[in-house]
């Protein structure tokens, strides 16, 4: 009987890992082809997938295996892990830091303390298949998606026809940087900005501007092509024929950017602004924000002589 109470309290804990395990392997496959595999080289996108986007399910399955295998030492690393956790994330929420890891890591510890699984070698296969398989199943359609992007490595301005839009976009610079980038900051860079967008001025110029909303949706597109969009203003929703990606002419794939700022406060909020994912969703967000993934790209009218 006491043997039996083990295996359960002892599968209870494999259960909660593979829970814990498999949503970090969904999130993180997900999230490493979204706002990650951007860099020129293969072993820096696979060094962020492992030791950023993967890291909390390698870190849920190895402290499972190795306390299944070592009591003692697994549950003093479980006691470590949530002690660095705790330092490392000192920012992060509790939602997050405590109910996502924390928590879970020193009660699994615990729990295969004082439990014991059987037959152990299925805990070991669950336990290492199952999130592989989640991570397998996410990334090798979305490897082949990345892979297929459009990038003609044309980096200077660009003329957009989107549908009945037509805007010239900046060029790579001050008009359009690789770096993230408040709201405010963006509206009076484009206020400053020389006719051909290289160059900030002294005084005002007032020939560049961030798009509105209609037209940043209007204007994207997919593999070259107008995605068709349209902007749904009562329902703050895009709509697209075809769901646009992060291609050139209007997004660099090598960029850490995948969202614009647009002109349009939020009819929610006017401390908030409508931004625009490469995929062509819509949110809101603080004007005060400026994380390394959230930047602008002026536009301007077109020149009947353009």
């Amino acid at each position: 009987m006491k043997n039996d109470k083990k295996s359960i309290i002892g599968w209870i804990g494999v259960f909660i890992t593979l829970t814990l395990s498999s949503i970090w392997a969904y999130w993180g496959a997900i999230e490493n082809f979204h706002e990650g595999w951007y860099s020129t080289s293969i072993w820096e996108n696979l060094f962020m997938l492992f030791f950023q986007y993967l890291l909390f399910t390698i870190i849920f399955v190895s402290l499972a295996v190795i306390i299944l295998k070592w009591k003692k030492i697994g549950l003093i690393l479980h006691f470590i892990v949530a002690a660095v956790s705790v330092w490392f994330f000192s920012g992060a929420s509790f939602s997050v830091i405590g109910l996502m890891i924390v928590i879970p890591i020193i009660a699994l510890g615990l729990v295969y303390y004082y439990g014991e699984p059987k037959p152990k070698k299925w805990t070991y296969r669950l336990l290492i298949t199952v999130p592989l398989i989640i991570i397998l199943v996410i990334s090798i359609p979305q490897g082949i998606k990345v892979s297929q992007r459009i990038n003609d490595n044309d980096f200077g301005m660009r003329i957009v026809q989107g549908n009945g839009v037509t805007l010239a976009w900046a060029p790579r610079g001050p008009g359009w940087p690789d770096k993230g980038t408040s709201w405010d900051e963006a509206q009076k860079i484009c206020k400053y900005l020389s006719e051909d967008g290289t160059a900030i001025m002294e005084k005002e110029q007032n020939i560049w501007r961030l798009p509105s909303v209609d037209e940043a949706v209007r204007s994207m597109m997919l593999h070259g092509q107008n995605a068709g969009g349209v902007w749904d203003p009562v329902e703050e929703k895009a709509i697209y024929e075809r769901t646009p990606d992060k291609e050139t002419p209007l997004w660099d794939v090598r960029s850490k950017v995948i969202y614009y700022w647009t002109a349009d406060t939020s009819i929610q909020d006017e401390r908030q602004t409508y931004i625009i994912v490469y995929h062509g969703g819509i949110y809101d967000k603080r004007k005060i924000d400026g994380q390394s993934y959230l930047s602008f790209r002026a536009v301007k009218e077109v020149d009947k002589e353009e």
